[in-house]
């Protein structure tokens, strides 16, 4: 019986292991001081890898992102603060690289359009609704206006 237990224990925790995010800094990379460690490994975690797109540069595999993190490390080293570095890495390679994107203009347009557009449509469609039902409904033909058409159509 306890054999069982602990098959299924060691079972339990590999499928768990298997399951958690594999990171994929090597251990070269890694700074001697632990908060500084840290500090690089919080900004790796908001920066996107260009080749992977979905994934973080903590997480990719790609040269890109590992050359990405080394350089974010070399900043740290160098003394440049948390935001120092971001604005390095975006001054060179554009708002995409940031996988939570600042709050600017242009993302609330970007967010914004689809909800203003939706309303543009609605009420375009009320005004439209209101000015076709308040539109002159045509009048009857009076009783000469009849004889002169049959008269045309007569002939």
């Amino acid at each position: 019986m306890r054999e069982r237990v602990a098959r299924l224990a060691l079972l339990l925790t590999l499928i768990f292991a298997a399951a958690s995010p594999a990171f994929a800094f090597n251990p070269d990379e890694v700074l001697k001081d632990p908060v500084l460690e840290q500090r690089a490994r919080n900004l790796t975690s908001q920066l996107r890898c260009m080749v992977c797109q979905n994934q973080s540069i903590d997480d990719s595999n790609a040269e890109l992102a590992r050359d990405l993190r080394v350089l974010v490390r070399e900043r740290l080293v160098e003394g440049d603060s948390d935001k120092a570095v971001i604005d390095y890495v975006v001054s060179r390679y554009g708002e995409f690289v940031l996988l939570k994107p600042r709050l600017s203009l242009r993302t609330v347009l970007l967010w914004g359009a689809p909800i203003g557009l939706t309303l543009a449509g609605i009420f375009a469609v009320f005004i439209f609704s209101r000015r076709r039902a308040s539109q002159e409904q045509p009048q009857k033909l009076s009783a000469d206006e009849e004889m002169r058409i049959r008269n045309l159509i007569e002939k």
